[in-house]
């Protein structure tokens, strides 16, 4: 008997489940990563904000708990990304994954090192461009997702970029899911798996500080909001004290803590002050950012960390999923996907027929 479970995406990445675990900053750490590989899934480790070593002795931390394959999120900008590919290559690393969209070029390059690539994207014409520059699959992420998202819901943005990639490469529907009746609706529009942060940022491999996690749980549906007030960009994150206090303060102020901030992103992720500058000059010209939302861009990932690291959810960011609402539970990464396929299979015999297939 088949396994409709088991589609084109698991056969090109070599997982047993169409489920991925996205490289959410300050989150995907090693032991969770390595957690979604073993049980199954595809984990995907953050590295935009490591430095060189660090991301070195986090692929180190996951090949020691999994031999399963798992990938590496970093940026397509990133000064440094050449010499990292190549590290990953040498590490055995099989994925790399992009939130924003990279340059043909650097999809060759990842390519020249042996590695797929993963890009998620928030509208058709995105995922079209990306299927052209060589991208081997793609997320297409809905404006129910957390953290940068886009302004198209799932349920139009995925049949949308379905249509245009036309089965050219695998998607994955990402958005708004948590559990084993989205996979299945999912799989049902045609897409072959779902990505998920939120959902995995609630469970007990994730090292998000517990009192940050309950902060998630107690939310509703309608306790996110999504404003470009924090980095330029439009971000979606819980309604805490930190979000009026980023949209009220004074412009004078906010300039003059930018170069502070700075210092504090170059020590965390390992870049120079030159590539700092050039970083900063490239996101303006990029998203046509005002110097003070500029500034803004230097102090969201350390509020960010603030929250997910150090446990500050009152002067914090809490980026999130809308689907954080929904989920009520911190279970364990493999009792979560085990769970999600089961609840996946019972779902689909609506319209496979099919209660249970072949696990691979």
């Amino acid at each position: 008997m088949s396994d409709w479970l088991r589609t084109p995406f698991c056969e090109r990445f070599a997982v047993r489940y169409p489920i991925v675990q996205t490289g959410m900053g300050w989150v995907s750490g090693a032991h969770l990563t390595a957690a979604t590989s073993a049980a199954g899934g595809l984990g995907i480790l953050a590295a935009v904000t490591l430095d060189e070593d660090a991301m070195v002795g986090a692929v180190a931390k996951v090949r020691a708990r999994t031999d399963a394959p798992f990938g590496v999120n970093l940026r397509p900008d990133q000064p440094d990304l050449p010499r990292r590919l190549d590290v990953l290559a040498e590490s055995r690393v099989p994925v790399v994954s992009f939130a924003g969209g990279p340059p043909a070029a650097v999809i060759e390059r990842v390519h020249a090192a042996g590695l797929l690539c993963v890009v998620t994207v928030g509208k058709p014409r995105h995922a079209e461009k990306m299927v052209d520059a060589g991208a081997d699959a793609l997320i297409a992420q809905g404006g129910e997702g957390g953290g940068h998202t886009g302004d198209i819901a799932t349920t139009l943005l995925l049949p949308a970029v379905l249509d245009v990639v036309a089965g050219r490469v695998p998607v994955l529907a990402a958005g708004g899911f948590a559990d084993g009746r989205g996979l299945a609706a999912a799989l049902a529009w045609g897409a072959d798996g779902v990505a998920m942060g939120t959902r995995f940022l609630l469970t007990r491999e994730s090292r998000v500080p517990e009192a940050v996690k309950r902060r998630y749980l107690a939310a509703g549906l309608s306790d996110t909001l999504v404003s470009d007030a924090f980095d330029g960009m439009p971000m979606r994150v819980l309604r805490t004290e930190a979000v009026g206090d980023l949209t009220t303060r004074p412009l004078l102020r906010r300039l003059l803590e930018a170069p502070r901030q700075a210092a504090q992103v170059r020590r965390i992720t390992g870049q120079s002050w030159l590539d700092v500058v050039r970083e900063g000059l490239r996101l303006r010209r990029r998203e046509g950012l005002s110097l003070e939302r500029t500034a803004r861009a230097a102090q969201a990932p350390l509020l960010i960390r603030s929250a997910l690291v150090e446990g500050d959810d009152v002067r914090g960011l809490l980026p999130t999923g809308q689907v954080a609402g929904a989920i009520t539970d911190l279970p364990g990464v493999a009792e979560l996907i085990e769970r999600i396929v089961a609840e996946a299979r019972r779902a689909g015999v609506r319209f496979t027929g099919v209660e249970s297939g072949v696990d691979a």
